[in-house]
């Protein structure tokens, strides 16, 4: 039986990961999926982490500014008390920047019958699985990979190269600090000796 995401089943719940690079488009579909609810007359409640400042706090915001008003939290505990009950559709955007528990969260949501989006990087800037994300992947009914455009070569990218010689996991930044590169110009950084 084939099923799309877009369609609602009484008390069925379900987790969709939409995931990619950087500039792959993850954010502004999780938009269009969140507004095609609303059309819906879905109740939808919005969830970032705090970490994500790039555009501003309490909302979703892609790069090409488009813009959903969202709750921030700081951890995924945060999340389930803020669940209405009346909601049917969850979405959390940049799922990678969340602790391991956001897994949870989200299959106890889905458990419920909460339509449960989720949308975020899959791999970090040394090509690394985030494993939140993979274990989401895993668990999910669908999944979806997004990919960009390389700004060297223009073939599809699928890896994030990091511009800044920053060493940290997480660093939050545009196309100030990434760019989409496909296999063939990805370059993985050099592992950085202690002192």
């Amino acid at each position: 039986m084939s099923m799309t995401p877009n369609l609602m089943f009484k008390k069925q719940g379900w987790i969709e990961v939409i995931c990619g690079c950087m500039f792959s488009g993850k954010t502004e579909e999780l938009i269009r999926r969140v507004r095609t609810a609303l059309i819906a007359k879905q109740k939808v409640q919005l969830f970032n982490s705090r970490l994500d400042t790039r555009y501003g706090i309490g909302s979703i915001i892609s790069h090409n500014q488009n813009k959903v008003d969202a709750c921030c939290v700081k951890n995924s505990a945060e999340i389930l008390p803020l669940i209405e009950k009346d909601t049917q559709v969850i979405a959390i955007d940049e799922v990678n920047f969340f602790d391991k528990g956001i897994v949870e969260v989200c299959e106890k949501l889905a458990n419920q019958g909460k339509r449960v989006i989720v949308a975020g990087l899959d791999t970090d800037y040394r090509a690394e699985p985030f494993e939140v994300t993979a274990a989401l992947m895993a668990k999910a009914e669908f999944v979806m990979k997004n990919h960009a455009v390389c700004t060297k070569c223009g073939n599809p990218a699928t890896f994030t190269q990091r511009m800044t010689k920053d060493t940290k996991r997480i660093v939050v930044g545009t196309t100030d600090a990434y760019q989409a590169r496909c296999r063939r110009c990805y370059r993985k950084p050099k592992e950085r000796k202690a002192k």
